[in-house]
């Protein structure tokens, strides 16, 4: 479980990017957080994995308050938190398998990072992750030669392959077409229904969050203005969080999707 209580983020310029945020999210739950640039979405979501530090209020996840971890404690609770970025964050000279095998490196013994040899469980591990997302077939191909959309399916299967509880994506499918945007989206949907890992998704895009997300969060200058089910998303609520511009960003939108 993720809870946030009275929670407040400041920048050291005096921007304050979070509110007064008052938020549960339960093991399993797909959560989509919408917004305009600018509104705190990222800073919300980078706050549960430590990227960011709270400036008040309290942050608990998995019965542990992150802004008391300190040195290895937090590495090892980044552990448990899978993180997907925009730009993949992969080595693209590399083959499939070695990026996705990455993952293993924290739990390793010394001898094996030093030698850069992975155990049979770890190969296994990460096989198994590039089946679930479609791409097993891709496994000793160089990064390089992949699609965009192949790309974040890489960098999912190393999330995956992580075994974390939670998997925090920020504007996943940003830099993809429609048509690959909405595989990446499928392939999170199946491992949030399949595996009951917690997602939850910083995303522009409006109408995929609503195809796929269960819940919806909206964001409007740092403070929550919804929280409920996507299935209740009206335009009034749409407008309430994106203001004037919200119109424009549903063009934007259809443009997109």
């Amino acid at each position: 479980m993720i809870e946030f209580i009275d929670v407040e983020k400041k920048y050291p310029n005096g921007v304050k990017a979070l509110h007064n945020i008052n938020l549960k999210i339960d093991q399993g739950e797909y959560v989509a957080v919408i917004g305009l640039s600018g509104a705190g979405k990222s800073t919300l979501i980078r706050c549960i994995n430590r990227m960011h530090d709270i400036t008040d209020g309290k942050l608990i996840v998995n019965n542990v308050e992150v802004a008391s971890l300190r040195g290895k404690e937090i590495r090892r609770f980044r552990r448990g938190i899978g993180m997907i970025f925009q730009s993949f964050n992969l080595v693209t000279r590399t083959s499939v398998i070695r990026n996705v095998l990455v993952s293993a490196v924290p739990e390793m013994p010394f001898w094996r990072k030093v030698l850069g040899i992975y155990s049979m469980k770890n190969k296994i591990d990460a096989l198994s992750a590039l089946d679930q997302v479609g791409i097993l077939d891709k496994a000793y191909n160089r990064v390089d030669q992949l699609s965009g959309g192949q790309q974040q399916r890489v960098a999912l299967a190393r999330t995956i392959a992580q075994n974390p509880a939670i998997i925090l994506a920020d504007e996943p499918v940003a830099s993809l077409d429609p048509v690959t945007a909405k595989q990446v989206m499928d392939d999170f949907k199946k491992i949030n229904q399949e595996t009951n890992i917690s997602v939850i998704m910083n995303i522009h895009h409006v109408e995929l969050a609503l195809e796929y997300a269960d819940r919806i969060i909206g964001i409007r200058n740092g403070e929550i203005v919804f929280d409920g089910k996507s299935t209740q998303v009206t335009d009034e609520i749409l407008s309430e969080i994106y203001g004037n511009r919200q119109n424009v960003h549903k063009e934007e939108v259809s443009e997109h999707v």
